[in-house]
This record gives C-alpha cells, sequence and structure tokens, in this order.
C-alpha cells in the first residue's frame, strides 16, 4: 500500500514509518520540521518538507499520485502552548486534519489513521483504567482539538465512507523522544540520569500515568493498518505507575543511587490516568509485550 505519514520523522511516526517499511509499504513522509529531525527519517523514504496546514502544498502531495491510507501524527502536542494559544492549537490540529480528511475524500483514500490521546480526552477519570466508553472531558485545548478531531473524522465516515482508525494513545516513551520543552518525563529523567545531573520530582511523585512503549503503538498501528472496520481503541497498558516508581526504575538502569529532588506540585495537574487496553485486544488481538522495567532501560541506554 502506499501510506502518506505525517509527523513522520517525530518520535512515535518516525517508528511506525520504519516498520511499514519493513512490511514493504510504500511511503511517503509529510512533516514541517518544526519539532521533528531529519535524523529520524527512515532511509530511503520519501520526504516532503511541509505543513499540513498549507492547502496547496497537501493538495499537491495527494495529486501526485494517489494515498490509499494517511497515518496521521503530526499535530501541535504541548498540553501548555495550547493553554497559551488555543487559536495556534486549533489552526494545527483541527483545520490541518480538516485540511486532510479533504484531500483524502477528493482522491479515494480509503483509510484514515489518527493519533489521539487518552489521558487528555477522558480528563479527570471516573474508572479505572477508563475504557473507550468513558465521557470525554478534556480540560485543555490540546484535548478539546483532539476530540473535535475524532468527531470530523466520525463525520466523514458517515458522511463519505471513509474508514477510520482512531487511536488514543497513553503515555509512550522510547528510544528518540523529544527530552526538552514539554517532554516526557522519561526523556526528561533519562536525559539528566545520563548526563550524571539531579532530577526534580514535581509535588510528591505519586500522579500516575499509563506508560507504553512505542514498539508497542507500533505493533497497534500494524493491527489497525490490517483492520477492516471503523475503531476507536485505547492504545496503553491498564496499568497505573506512579512518578517515584518509575524514577527507581530508571535509577536501576542507570546503576545509580541518587535521591530525587521534590518541587512544587504542577497547578491543575491530572492526578491519576490510566486507560484499558481490553478492546484492542478483541478486536485487534493486540496486546502490549514490553514490560515497563525492560523499556525504561531499553529507552535509558538510547540516552547514553
Amino acid at each position: 500500500m502506499h501510506i502518506l505519514i505525517t509527523g513522520g520523522a517525530g518520535f512515535i511516526a518516525s517508528h511506525v514509518a520504519a516498520r511499514f517499511m519493513e512490511l514493504e509499504h510504500d511511503v511517503t513522509i509529510l512533516d514541517d520540521l518544526s519539532s521533528g529531525l531529519r535524523e529520524n527519517l527512515p532511509p530511503s523514504t520519501r520526504f516532503v518538507q511541509g505543513d499540513i496546514t498549507d492547502q496547496s502544498l497537501v493538495g499537491r502531495l495527494f495529486g501526485q499520485r494517489p494515498f490509499d491510507v494517511v497515518c496521521h501524527h503530526a499535530a501541535q502536542m504541548s498540553v501548555v502552548r495550547s493553554v497559551a494559544e488555543p487559536v495556534f492549537d486549533a489552526q494545527v490540529n483541527v483545520l490541518g486534519t480538516l485540511n486532510l480528511l479533504q484531500q483524502c475524500v477528493q482522491t479515494g483514500v480509503k483509510r484514515f489513521m489518527f493519533s489521539s490521546t487518552g489521558g487528555a480526552l477522558y480528563g479527570e477519570q471516573e474508572t479505572f483504567p477508563a475504557a473507550e466508553d468513558h465521557p470525554t472531558r478534556p480540560v485543555s485545548p490540546y484535548g478539546i482539538s483532539k476530540l473535535t478531531c475524532e468527531h470530523y473524522i466520525n463525520y466523514y465516515h458517515a458522511q463519505y465512507g471513509l474508514l477510520p482508525n482512531i487511536m488514543r494513545y497513553a503515555n509512550v516513551y522510547g528510544p528518540r523522544q523529544n527530552p526538552h520543552g514539554e517532554a516526557g518525563v522519561v526523556a526528561i529523567f533519562s536525559r539528566r540520569l545520563a548526563a550524571g545531573g539531579q532530577v526534580t520530582i514535581n509535588g510528591d511523585g505519586l500522579q500516575t500515568r499509563d506508560y507504553i512503549h512505542v514498539d508497542d503503538v507500533v505493533a497497534a498501528n500494524v493491527a489497525a493498518l490490517n483492520h477492516d472496520g471503523p475503531i476507536t481503541f485505547n492504545i496503553g497498558t491498564g496499568i497505573e505507575t506512579d512518578v517515584v516508581t518509575l524514577y527507581g526504575h530508571l535509577l536501576k538502569a542507570a546503576n545509580r543511587d541518587s535521591t530525587p529532588h521534590h518541587g512544587p506540585a504542577m497547578p491543575g495537574e491530572q492526578r491519576r490516568s490510566v486507560i484499558s487496553p481490553a478492546y484492542a485486544l478483541e478486536t485487534l488481538g493486540w496486546t502490549p509485550q514490553v514490560a515497563l522495567a525492560d523499556g525504561l532501560a531499553m529507552t535509558y541506554r538510547s540516552f547514553t
């Protein structure tokens, strides 16, 4: 299949692109390199540098050769920036996605794969872990824009028959994760420990998240690519891990004994977040394979 991967120079999508190419799919990557890196690009892939909101560029790209599948990972992904610049967040995440969807309809793309979010979509949870039918109560413009995209994608399925695969990711970690800016805590801690520095934990460190290794996310993308029907599903482990425990695993991987510094809690930070992978197992036969301690050790080594 000819697959367009947006954001393919970034952390998650570059791993997805490499796996799709291993499976002998014809991959084109569209990325504006605002956060992605050229060195993340798989060798020999076709790369187009550009913005998903650029209607002229995206139109030319879709017109050159038809795509069978669009795997959409490009996004404004900073919650903090979405709060400070909600218009920009909506322009990239909502209007950029609509730009792609319109081109899909006009050029006959069959399948639209979308990287959504678990924690930011469900907000403060009522049940643990959250299943796909949990109420969606995003409390940030980022979460709102992702949920809005899901609604538009489902509209394009109902109206035009475009097949949607919506994947709600938990906290993804692994090699190539950017440790700068609003990065995942795994990348930040790994970089600090590898450099021999001091780690700061926000608050008491007992806030929990669902950490899933990027290899498992890639496997979910492959499973979704081969699924016939429309589907919205969580990609997580269903296991809560607090930050103190996470830090302990990384200390062991680094063979260090270091007491973290506890800073002030982040205002408004979600206390608990964990999503259920049961539906993905039922419908796709997918289940996470990488144990947290093993995945963290692999990730730490990638920073050394």
